[in-house]
């Protein structure tokens, strides 16, 4: 029997799976709870109860499949990923101000959540076929083509937390392949002038100004400075562009990620609800089902982005360190995948997985306890989203696909 059960943990990584587990039924339970007296939402529960169940079903699929699959698919994927980015932004639903949802009668689908794992899957194609570290201006513009391309079409929906949490895994990956100082600040560069241009022509210049100096300091060839100052010139001129051609509506949800106090009783209202819940909690919570914010529905649509305070105020601080400790032990196993992995491309798939994974997680529960800024990013396995939930789970099942076949690419 021990030696069956050794045989089990050595093609299953059960380590990984059981927090798994145990964080969509606390998800569930969460669900259910935040959604239990609001009219609107009543169908909520079962609709997540089925997502979970598919989502599961398409986890074991994938831990099934023939592992060489995810390389093969990277191009592919990738494409159709694009098409359909393109795509919702002509028949898209918008929801929120953002026009980032295919409706497939009562079933609403975000092509970005696919456009996550495509991309991590032809970025690691890449970056394998690269014999040393990532160091030549040429490798460091594709790769951030192939990021950012899909991160342009989500931008112009536009969803600026789902952008972030692209920006975010292609750095980790860029990070994890070896990057020079130099090519880190080639592809952070860009992205520090777009911001500086939403505040203004004085911090743009003085962004511009920064970039000069820091290239100077290099002491690259003229070819190359002049390339990248032109690169964060065209990123602080698009973005804004980009942002004189939104709508009122929209530019006040980016005025909101950059300061979420311009607005308490609109766009900050969430944040400050969310404080009070976390904070009432208490050390044991105040029981299932009697949480006052949650219950009175003072937080519109908790079960989505602020399912965390539903958490902490019914469960309290050991219900919110309990579920803090699960992802805690899901990073660690992935990057502990990702380090005794022999092979390049998998390694790489498996961190930018983490990527997803630590970001989503980072801003949604500092955004919940008021430490960063609202930008509706969904907690993993927890908030409620079929798409999301799908996303993940698919996710996993390569993750523990790729721990299944390890010996085997040793």
């Amino acid at each position: 029997m021990l030696r069956i059960d050794y045989k089990i943990s050595d093609k299953f990584d059960f380590k990984i799976f059981i927090p798994v587990l145990i964080l969509t039924i606390i998800g569930l339970a969460a669900v259910y709870s935040s959604t239990l007296n609001n009219p609107q939402a009543t169908d909520n529960f079962e609709r997540q109860l089925l997502f979970t169940l598919v989502a599961y079903v398409v986890f074991f699929i994938t831990y099934a499949l023939p592992t060489n699959t995810f390389k093969l698919i990277s191009g592919p994927s990738y494409i159709f990923a694009l098409l359909l980015l393109v795509v919702v932004l002509i028949a898209g639903k918008r929801v929120s101000g953002a026009k980032s949802w295919l409706a497939f009668g009562s079933i609403g689908f975000q092509p970005s959540e696919f456009a996550k794992i495509a991309t991590i899957l032809l970025l690691a194609n890449f970056l394998t076929r690269l014999n040393n570290n990532i160091d030549s201006f040429k490798d460091i513009l594709i790769s951030l083509m192939i990021g950012f391309i899909p991160v342009g079409l989500i931008m112009l929906e536009p969803d600026m937390g789902t952008s972030f949490i692209f920006i975010s895994f292609i750095l980790i990956i860029l990070f994890w392949k070896g990057i020079s100082l130099l090519g880190l600040f080639v592809v952070l560069s860009p992205g520090f002038v777009a911001i500086a241009s939403l505040f203004g022509s004085v911090p743009f210049i003085a962004s511009l100004v920064v970039v000069l100096v820091v290239l100077f300091f290099f002491k690259r060839d003229l070819f190359f400075n002049g390339s990248v100052f032109a690169i964060n010139l065209a990123a602080g001129f698009f973005t804004d562009n980009l942002y004189n051609a939104l709508s009122p509506h929209q530019q006040a949800r980016i005025k909101s990620f950059i300061d979420p106090m311009s607005d308490p009783l609109g766009s900050g209202y969430n944040s400050i609800q969310a404080m009070v819940a976390i904070g009432s909690g208490g050390l044991f919570g105040k029981g299932y089902l009697q949480g006052n914010q949650t219950q009175l529905q003072y937080i519109p649509e908790q079960w989505t982005d602020f399912i965390y305070c539903a958490i902490g105020e019914e469960f309290g601080f050991i219900g919110a360190m309990t579920v803090l400790s699960l992802f805690l032990i899901i990073f660690i196993r992935l990057l502990n995948i990702a380090s005794t992995s022999k092979d390049e491309f998998l390694s790489i798939v498996v961190i930018g997985i983490f990527g997803v994974y630590f970001t989503h997680f980072l801003i949604n529960v500092g955004m919940v306890i008021g430490i960063l800024p609202i930008i509706g990013v969904p907690l993993p396995f927890v908030s409620y989203g079929g798409s999301s939930m799908l996303l993940n789970m698919f996710m996993l099942g390569i993750v523990l696909n790729i721990f299944r076949t390890r010996k085997n690419y040793a």
